[in-house]
Formats: C-alpha cells, structure tokens, sequence
C-alpha cells in the first residue's frame, strides 16, 4: 500500500439494459484523448487519437514540431482546432482543470519556490523511493539539484495530480540508464493502473520499442507512421 504524507503546499430490465448500454458506451471512450484538425504555427494535424491505456511514442527531427504539439494539446499556445477528452471538449474544461487533467511535462522543468518540498502537497513515498529519493528530498534546494534530479522531481509532481492524459516531451533525455528504465517502469504502471492516455517524445528507437503502443513520426509539422 502506497503512504501519502502531508507536506506544505498547494423501468425495469429495459431501464438497467440502458444503463448498461451508457457505461459501455463511456469505457469505450475513458479516457480517450482524439485531436481533429489541430495546428498552430507550422504545426498541422488533421487527427490523432490516443486511446485509454495506449502510450503513443512520437519521434521526428528537431524542429518538426513535437513540442509545440504537446504545448497545443496542453493549450498553452495559441491554436487552431479541436481537442477532446472522454468525451469533452477542451473549451468545456476549465483552464486549470484541463492542465491538470492533461498534464504536460515539458523537455526543461520550471520551478517557482526554493525547496522541493514547497511544490508538493502529498508525496507518494512507493513512488518517489522508486525514483531514488526519499523524505529527506523535500528539504533539497531547488537550485542544487542536478538537471537529471529536477527532471524525475517534475514527473513526480506531474503524477501527484493524477492527470488522465500524459504529455511527456523527452523525460528521460537528462538521465543515466539505470534512472531512463525507473522513469520507464513508472510511467507503464501509472498507464496501467489509471489508463491514462500518454503521448510520449522520444529520439530513442531502443526505447520507443519498450514503452510504445504504437510509433508515429511528426516530419516538417505533418504526422506520418513511423517505419
């Protein structure tokens, strides 16, 4: 069993025949992240969806427009287009309610207060052992932990919302081996367990074979399958 601790922070057959009917219906689309002519600067994607429990792994050249596809899913760049969650419209969540829900981890890591502690509410204590870190992290300046630190304390954090959809743009990218497979093995239970729905950038083919669902490659701002 997971331990939380607190921390500072922020009629008839026909009637049940139908009510069977709704719930199938809305497994079918839990969690389903599904993108219908999405752009936003040179970035244009007709559709896409990501399934409940599917990690979709995105690959392509510098610049091709990955990052600014998670930004749009994220809305945190202006966009064109429509994107859907369960069933919902993002217009119909509101803004922080979709952030939290969509959760982004971006490629570098942004924090506002000094100690790590400050930017947790609860710590999973299975989770962040997992990662390597224990109670006494909470104390750690923010300023002296390594990049390769902040990126796994940002996953935590992430995690920490419960998002449904993960948008994770290179989380491994700063980390030695043995932290790149943790992150991994963290990321596929938290799909499992939640369904969540992870979109998931990556340059590594190595790794693209272990996390991936499926692969598809963004080239010049345009999706393609991947070889």
């Amino acid at each position: 069993m997971n331990t939380c601790l607190s921390t500072t922070g922020d009629g008839g057959a026909q009637a049940h025949g139908g009510a069977r009917d709704l719930n199938t219906n809305r497994e079918n689309i839990l969690n389903m992240l599904r993108l219908q002519g999405v752009s936003s600067y040179s970035m244009s994607i007709p559709a896409l969806e990501v399934a409940a429990g599917e990690c979709v792994c995105l690959s392509g050249p510098s610049g091709a427009g990955k990052s600014l596809l998670l930004r749009a899913i994220a809305d945190l760049d202006p966009h064109e287009g429509e994107v859907w969650l369960d069933g919902r419209e993002a217009r119909e969540f509101t803004p922080r309610e979709w952030r939290r829900q969509v959760g982004l981890l971006p490629a570098e890591s942004q924090w506002w207060r000094e100690r790590v502690g400050e930017h947790f509410s609860e710590v999973d204590e299975a989770q962040w052992r997992a990662l390597g870190f224990g109670r006494e992290t909470l104390d750690w300046q923010v300023a002296r932990c390594s990049t390769g630190e902040r990126q796994r304390l940002a996953l935590l954090r992430l995690l920490a919302n419960q998002p449904r959809v993960l948008l994770l743009d290179e989380p491994t990218a700063a980390l030695d081996p043995a932290s790149v497979l943790r992150v991994e093995a963290m990321v596929a239970a938290y799909r499992e367990q939640q369904q969540a729905a992870v979109l998931w950038v990556s340059h590594d083919p190595v790794q693209m074979q272990r996390v991936a669902s499926r692969q598809i490659r963004i080239v010049g701002g345009r999706l393609e399958d991947a070889a």
